[in-house]
């Protein structure tokens, strides 16, 4: 049985949304969960299902919490923070994988600091799933680095050729560098570097992808820096709230980050999952769910191999 470490402190509608979801979970996986934080915040929370001790869930104790106002680093002054224990349980193999909807910088940090990375890759990227008019795309990064250098776009590829096979069944994933334009020559000297590490590299690379063209369906794998990723993210976020009100049509299921549950946090060597902050019930089961499903799949050994396999350089 899968054992899963959840922040139940983290979110905006934590503990509780947290804790329904984890329900959800444990009643249609065959899973272990341990909800990690206040057991005087969780406990209430599990006592609204009847069936909640019949479940393979637990508690563990954390008294402090990395609020959302707070700076990531708040985390290393809070050895009792939900995140900083629910990712040591990880660390000391008590648990396969790390869920969290909190502090998305904190979450960053305490994997890192807990996990240390896969050998070959210098820094994590958080990877989402897009939609575009055909099969969806993984866009990386979303958030973990603001500033890259050339090779992390290249580590970045690999490892979201690997979540692109994992979770979109593309075996042959196309990988596209995100720029102001097609041709290699456009971009910043960042980019046109990163151009040429990704041609030469062992993978499927169909060149730069211009901003019309993320949900065009031309690629599996966008790569990024964690600002463009980011911008990019909440933009179509924002866009679908606006037509929704504008058009009066529930249009928010292709952008609905619920549906996925989370970004999972690539190149830490543990498994770590990143929901959004304001995930509901649904969106933490599914960010759940979607941590037993890489971690039944061996998801870090098959990042490590290729990894390896690509003598992709690094600092």
């Amino acid at each position: 049985m899968i054992h899963i470490a959840v922040d139940a402190m983290g979110g905006d509608h934590a503990p509780s949304a947290v804790v329904d979801g984890a329900v959800a979970a444990a009643r249609h996986l065959d899973i272990q969960i341990s909800l990690v934080g206040a057991p005087s915040a969780i406990e209430p929370a599990l006592e609204r299902h009847a069936d909640a001790r019949q479940l393979a869930i637990a508690v563990v104790d954390a008294p402090e919490v990395v609020e959302m106002s707070e700076p990531p680093a708040a985390v290393r002054r809070k050895p009792g923070a939900s995140i900083r224990v629910a990712a040591e349980l990880v660390a000391r193999r008590q648990a396969a994988a790390l869920f969290s909807a909190g502090h998305t910088g904190a979450t960053v940090m305490a994997a890192h600091g807990a996990f240390g990375m896969i050998a070959g890759v210098d820094r994590p990227a958080l990877a989402t799933i897009v939609p575009t008019r055909g099969r969806p795309a993984v866009l990386l990064d979303v958030g973990a680095n603001v500033e890259c250098r050339p090779q992390h776009f290249l580590q970045f590829a690999i490892m979201g050729g690997v979540y692109a096979r994992v979770a979109l069944g593309a075996e042959r994933p196309r990988i596209g560098l995100l720029s102001i334009g097609e041709e290699e020559t456009k971009g910043n000297e960042l980019t046109r570097e990163a151009h040429q590490l990704l041609k030469a590299a062992p993978i499927n690379f169909i060149g730069n992808v211009d901003g019309r063209d993320i949900y065009s369906g031309m690629a599996d794998v966008i790569v990024c820096d964690g600002f463009t990723g980011n911008v990019v993210l909440k933009t179509g976020e924002g866009l679908v709230e606006a037509l929704e009100v504008r058009l009066g049509e529930k249009l928010s299921a292709v952008f609905d980050y619920a549906e996925y549950g989370g970004a999972p946090l690539l190149g830490v060597a543990r498994l770590a999952v990143v929901g959004h902050g304001r995930s509901s019930a649904k969106a933490v089961s599914n960010g759940i769910a979607m941590a037993h499903r890489f971690a039944a799949g061996d998801f870090i050994q098959r990042v490590e191999q290729e990894i390896a396999a690509a003598a992709v350089p690094h600092h």
